[in-house]
């Protein structure tokens, strides 16, 4: 009889599936984009039941209809979602309201506020290394409790991406290490794993939060339910699962010290795999998904959602004419800036256009394009924005090259954004260091697969050194050392540009 395992990930704008068999081929893939709705300024949104368990089941249903798999042998599924969401659900796992989204929703800046007051920023920075920020799932709570008091009565629980889907699957609320213990802090106690009393009671009841498990333990067991709506067998083990982010981590090769992901999907997130917590104000830090490995993290709010922006807004020609000549828009994007020079003519974006996160943790900041002239074309603009990406994702490299404990040994570039090969050299000279891409690109999903095969003990994955013994690399980005040394120039006047307008993007924003 025939092994398989099936992963399926959602993320900011469409959820992604495969199916895998013993040996880490790929069986069978099947994609569902959805939208994230914006209601207010530095308010995000997903409906819980149709962009996360809804794609869920139409995505479980073309995976086995594309493979022609008989669901008995899909032998575990492993789940990933976007993380550090808020999602409160009464107790029939039913949505009160939809979920607020991870660190680019910044409804919460006034609690965040009210909770660095009542606990003191040193005890702030004992817990998290850094302020408190949108990217966390406390103020979020508390915001739900101080905002809407009707729905903060009725939640039974608080959930993430990944707990909401386990739990349609099996009626079991949990929460992995990685989520719970970062996501969630502090109302964990990191010792224990259970819900801490003295700081959860001002915030929720300890009942209100998930059991934390390992992300590669069993959660529970496909129920009847669940069956009927994604065609899997009922019993089918279902692994605890873990966000996007560290999940397309894992299908890379992330688990050990020294091994670092950049992705780029909707915005950018960072993994460097380390030895121990590094404590810095400007990123985060966890333990990580693999037991015994830290990170040294971060993230940026816009990546290919800048990129959409452009193809929208000052590309529509050529978005118009992939309706008629099925031609991709981002392919010929991306081939038009072939010739523009190394800082196009003078440009630099702060790519800043939905706030920011790390490093400078400022969701009020605005985008700004400097240095234009007539003879600057949207082709300039659009290898300006794409470089500004890149001078964030340096910047940040850096501050955790300056920790002496940090060693990176090998980066891996994931995500939608790894297609356009002229983005992924503008990265690779603007680091100076040579950006690998595994063979297979399918990225959290893929990771979420080969997890759940760990997560039942299948033959031969024993540790998460296992699984990447099955990672092949791909394409190799080597800098080119003249454009590195053109790229220094620009990166030190984009490190400056965001403390010399602050206050006029403030302003603005008032």
């Amino acid at each position: 009889m025939s092994s398989y395992f099936m992963g399926i990930d959602t993320g900011t704008s469409s959820s992604k599936g495969v199916i895998i068999n013993g040996e880490c081929k790929v069986i069978a893939t099947y994609e569902k984009s959805h939208t994230m709705s914006n209601p207010k300024p530095g308010f995000y949104e997903h409906d819980a039941n149709k962009d996360w368990w809804g794609d869920f089941c139409i995505i479980s249903n073309e995976l086995l209809s594309k493979s022609n798999i008989n669901p008995q042998d899909i032998k575990s599924i492993g789940i990933s979602a976007l993380g550090a969401d808020c999602l409160p659900v009464d107790e029939n796992c039913n949505p009160l309201r939809k979920a607020i989204l991870y660190g680019i929703d910044s409804r919460a800046s006034e609690e965040i506020e009210e909770l660095t007051n009542l606990y003191g920023e040193h005890k702030i920075k004992q817990w998290y290394g850094r302020p408190l920020g949108s990217s966390d799932i406390m103020p979020k709570i508390l915001w739900i409790k101080n905002k809407e008091p009707d729905v903060y009565q009725k939640t039974y629980k608080f959930l993430t991406g990944s707990s909401f889907i386990v739990a349609k699957l099996t009626g079991n609320y949990v929460v992995d290490r990685f989520l719970g213990l970062a996501s969630f802090n502090p109302l964990y106690n990191k010792k224990t794993w259970e819900p801490d009393p003295e700081i959860c009671n001002y915030v929720c009841d300890t009942s209100q939060l998930a059991e934390i498990k390992e992300a590669t333990d069993i959660a529970g067991y496909v129920s009847k339910q669940a069956s009927k709506q994604t065609g899997l067998a009922v019993g089918t083990p279902v692994i605890t699962g873990t966000d996007d982010s560290g999940a397309e981590a894992i299908s890379a090769g992330v688990v050990e010290s020294g091994k670092m992901m950049i992705q780029l999907g909707s915005s950018v997130y960072m993994i460097l795999g380390t030895n121990r917590l590094i404590n810095d104000d400007n990123l985060w830090r966890e333990e990580f998904i693999v037991p015994g490995l830290s990170d040294i993290s971060a993230g940026t709010n816009t990546a290919g959602s800048l990129t959409e922006w452009y193809r929208d807004n000052i590309f529509s020609d050529i978005l118009a004419q992939e309706k008629i000549n099925d031609e991709n828009a981002y392919s010929i994007m991306a081939e038009s800036i072939s010739n523009i020079p190394v800082g196009s003519g003078g440009l630099i974006t702060l790519p800043y256009f939905a706030g920011e996160r790390t490093p400078i943790n400022d969701p009020n900041s605005n985008g700004l394009i400097i240095g234009l002239k007539l003879s600057h074309t949207r082709e300039y603009l659009y290898k300006s924005a794409l470089e500004g990406i890149g001078y964030s994702i340096n910047q940040q490299i850096k501050i955790m090259e300056s920790h002496h404990e940090v060693s990176i040994k090998k980066i891996y570039g994931v995500g939608g954004g790894v297609k356009n090969k002229n983005w992924m050299q503008i990265i690779a000279d603007i680091l100076g260091k040579t950006i690998s891409t595994p063979k297979i690109t399918l990225g959290a999903c893929y990771g979420d697969a080969m997890m759940a095969a760990l997560g039942v003990k299948y033959d031969g994955f024993n540790s998460f050194s296992d699984l990447s013994d099955h990672i092949q690399i791909g394409d190799e980005y080597i800098p080119n050392k003249d454009n590195h040394i053109k790229y220094q120039y620009y990166q030190n006047i984009y490190e400056k540009l965001y403390a010399a307008n602050k206050d006029f993007m403030h302003l603005l924003n008032k």
